[in-house]
């Protein structure tokens, strides 16, 4: 190791001393307390484990202890056990029955004493004891205050290492202390435990430590904030390592050879290389670029500018990127891109790669069966060995789950501890657990179906992820919604009421309707459905209630029936019977006719009343506006749109000239899989905003809304009517092939075809009880025999065979996002 690894450099010689008092285990000293202490030097440093001779207390650490011996010793450190008898009177002997105690010394003055409990793994070990002697170069702290003070005080001078672990004794700990061991004279080593100081940085995720590297020696205003970068890789010792050896490294280099012969501190670190192809007459904004890349990838690769005009190389005329693997005897890529966020994406995915193959040569696993075509399932096999904290939810079996679901209100997850989606979806629910840890009555709860199938069988669960809600006396209801955590969430807080809530007086329904009656739920439910109901309308109520009941957890609905019901009626403009949308946030209140309708029908009309007019089109959301198969007018915007536009589009859509389509935005900032969408739809990014009609399910044409037009009420209105005759050519056919998995048993697609023939999808709430399997498949198939279709279905149907994008097959787009 260079320089002795700067073994010296704090003048130590660190001997750790054994907790168990029998034989020696491997190359662990053994020594009496004179022996001990006449072999201490000034300056050197020292741990010793004093116990009584022959206890037979404490095997397991003996073991961990022997094994810290090995590492201890590249650190300069020696390690030993001290043996005491019950005649010496060393105060670090104590007595028979005390609990024996490790001690760090420096010469011979006590720097700390562990417990043994401390030291409870090798990591430990060697974690606690580099912690105690790099006190001075390794700043621990508790808040986001001494943060910024220390960060103030090294602007111009030196750099920070900004971590964070979970817990003293880890082995991330480990890996930072020994990085520390080594760089602590020029870097500035910061440490904390605290969950709150990292997320008051920026990051989410705390379940995993973090290093960020803050660049603060370069900066000399003091106002101006340090940029930090954050190391991705795991914190191991390799990874610290070559991170703050990438951090050392020029940010931009200027090169005229020949790429394949360059070489550089990054591959050397195993890193590949991106060259930026420069000329003369571009150089400054070359440079520029260059520049942001590198701070972009900074850690993943090293970034050069290279110099076409001086250069000997023959690079193809139309390259702009050079990419070159770390490995050796891999030839470069000579590439095209035009957006910076192209290059990070070839890096990264490349990483991505690297990652997935070093997994597979650890574990031994076959590449083809371990990573699967299915994102879910690959990204749960790459979190398989990530640690979830299952204590924040019960474990139920056979015997305990009837006794705990009587015993209180609950939630339960039933999973399949081999299928993917449900370990997927595991980590949402214990998300779920920590928002709702102390403030929820609400007891959260899990059965392993793998493990207890006939459990799952009897509660009537067939496909997994299923949650169910138990509560006294009342019939299960399952969650049929979004697996996520935040829509989950929204099920549980919203069930805390009764729906329809039971309405009282006009002052009570007008309160209802002002959020003012269950203020607290408002932020899960930003529209209330009111029913309006003369005491003699028995079976529209009762098919309304029966609707209530469908979408409780999903949307609060209330009802009214008293004699005075006409206040209302005449308040609002609505001819009984009636539901009243009071919509939160836009402060509005509209009325929507109910005729004679049944409840299916009911639940039908609240949910498509209840999406917006113009929404922002997320990943969450999309399958809820392709649920309504019509094609999507959507305006791509670099961030927030103009008010203007937004202003157009209302309008058009209140005059009812938006009705055979979905008007929608994509803000490529929140949502960047918009870029992709995009670069399928045309050669290169176009500027933005941009606005296009996507037929999806009937032909896979898009129109692009001319770019030299304003984006006015006048404007749309006469595109959109020069598409609906047909005068409008399409820029582009999405095409219409099926998506293949590589192996046929993980044709996942197909698998989620044939449960969606048997089963509804889980996007938006069904009106079923927990009957029996066949009864109930009985009554859906006598139910959808005799039901009328709804009148959105039937206005799609009429439109479909409209003559919108004339000489277009009929094409599956289902499954082709936009």
């Amino acid at each position: 190791m260079s320089s002795s690894f700067n073994l010296f450099r704090v003048g130590i010689s660190f001997v750790m001393m054994c907790i168990f008092c029998k034989s020696a285990v491997g190359s662990l000293s053994e020594l009496s307390p004179q022996k001990y202490f006449s072999t201490l030097q000034p300056g050197k440093a020292s741990l010793a484990y004093f116990c009584q001779a022959d206890s037979p207390r404490n095997s397991v650490f003996l073991e961990e202890l022997n094994e810290a011996v090995k590492p201890l010793q590249d650190y300069g450190i020696s390690v030993a056990k001290v043996n005491c008898v019950k005649e010496e009177t060393s105060r670090y002997c104590g007595k028979e029955k005390d609990l024996m105690k490790a001690y760090l010394f420096r010469g011979n003055i006590v720097l700390r004493e562990f417990p043994p409990d401390t030291l409870f793994d090798v990591n430990a070990i060697v974690a606690h004891v580099l912690f105690a002697l790099l006190f001075n170069e390794v700043k621990y702290i508790s808040t986001l205050e001494d943060l910024q003070n220390i960060e103030s005080a090294l602007k111009g001078k030196a750099s920070i290492a900004f971590s964070y672990v979970r817990a003293i004794g880890t082995p991330e700990h480990r890996a930072v202390m020994e990085a520390a061991f080594v760089y602590g004279t020029t870097y500035q080593f910061v440490l904390t435990t605290e969950t709150a100081l990292l997320e008051s940085i920026g990051t989410e995720d705390i379940e995993n430590a973090h290093l960020y590297f803050f660049h603060c020696k370069q900066v000399l205003d003091l106002t101006e904030q340090c940029r930090r970068t954050l190391m991705e890789p795991p914190l191991t010792t390799l990874n610290i390592h070559r991170f703050i050896k990438t951090m050392e490294a020029p940010l931009l280099t200027e090169v005229a050879e020949d790429p394949q012969q360059v070489s550089t501190v990054h591959l050397q670190l195993g890193l590949p290389l991106v060259f930026i192809v420069s000329q003369q007459a571009t150089y400054e904004a070359d440079r520029r670029t260059a520049e942001w890349v590198a701070w972009r990838l900074l850690g993943k690769a090293g970034v050069l500018l290279l110099l076409r005009d001086s250069s000997e190389v023959d690079i193809p005329q139309h390259a702009n990127v050079v990419f070159r693997r770390a490995e050796e005897g891999v030839p470069v890529e000579f590439l095209v891109l035009h957006d910076v966020d192209l290059i990070i994406s070839r890096v990264e995915s490349n990483m991505h790669i690297e990652e997935i193959q070093e997994d597979e040569d650890e574990d031994m696993a076959s590449p083809d069966m371990d990573i699967q075509d299915d994102e879910v399932a690959e990204t749960v096999y790459r979190d398989r060995k990530r640690r979830l904290p299952l204590e924040l939810t019960v474990e139920l079996t056979e015997e305990t789950f009837n006794t705990t679901v009587v015993a209180s209100d609950s939630i339960v997850l039933f999973y399949a501890g081999w299928q993917a989606v449900s370990m997927a979806f595991l980590q949402s629910y214990i998300d779920l657990a920590i928002k709702l840890k102390g403030t929820s009555t609400m007891l959260l709860a899990r059965v392993n179906c793998a493990d207890w199938s006939d459990l799952c069988t009897k509660q009537k669960v067939t496909e997994f992820p299923v949650v169910k809600m138990y509560k006294e006396g009342k019939t299960p209801v399952s969650y049929t919604g979004m697996l996520g955590t935040e829509d989950l969430l929204k099920f549980i807080q919203l069930n805390r009421i009764s729906c329809p809530v039971n309405i009282t007086s006009v002052q009570e329904a007008e309160e209802y309707l002002n959020g003012e009656l269950h203020k607290d739920l408002i932020s899960y439910s930003s529209v209330s459905v009111l029913g309006l109901f003369s005491p003699n309308m028995t079976t529209v109520k009762e098919d309304f209630t029966e609707a209530g009941n469908c979408l409780k957890g999903y949307v609060i609905t209330g009802i009214y029936s008293e004699e005075d019901v006409l206040i209302l009626s005449n308040k609002y403009a609505a001819t009984l019977p009636a539901l009243l949308l009071a919509r939160h946030k836009e402060g509005k209140i509209e009325s929507i006719p109910l005729a004679n309708s049944p409840a299916q029908d009911i639940v039908q009309i609240i949910t498509n009343a209840l999406l917006e007019t113009f929404p922002e089109i997320t990943v969450e959301n999309l399958p809820i506006y392709l649920r309504l198969q019509k094609p999507l007018l959507i305006l791509f915007s670099e961030g927030s749109i103009n008010p203007q536009y937004k202003k157009a589009m209302l309008t058009l859509a209140k005059n009812k000239h938006l009705d055979s389509l979905t008007p929608c935005w994509l803000n490529l900032k929140n949502t960047p899989a918009g870029q992709g969408i995009l670069q399928a739809y045309f050669d290169a990014l176009p500027p933005l905003p941009l606005l296009v009609v996507v037929n999806l399910h009937s032909g896979g044409q898009v129109f692009a809304f001319p770019s030299d037009q304003a984006i006015t009420e006048q404007n749309l209105l006469l595109w959109l009517k020069k598409l609906e005759a047909g005068l409008e050519s399409h820029i582009t056919v999405l095409p219409a092939q099926e998506w293949k998995p590589p192996l046929p048993a993980y044709d996942f697609l197909s698998m989620m075809d044939a449960a969606a023939s048997h089963h509804p999808t889980r996007k938006d709430p069904e009106c079923t009880k927990e009957t029996d399997a066949s009864e109930k498949d009985k009554k859906q198939e006598d139910k959808s025999a005799i039901r009328k279709e709804p009148i959105e279905t039937l206005r799609i149907k009429h439109w479909n065979r409209s003559n919108w994008f004339k000489g277009g097959k009929s094409f599956r787009h289902d499954n082709k996002e936009l």
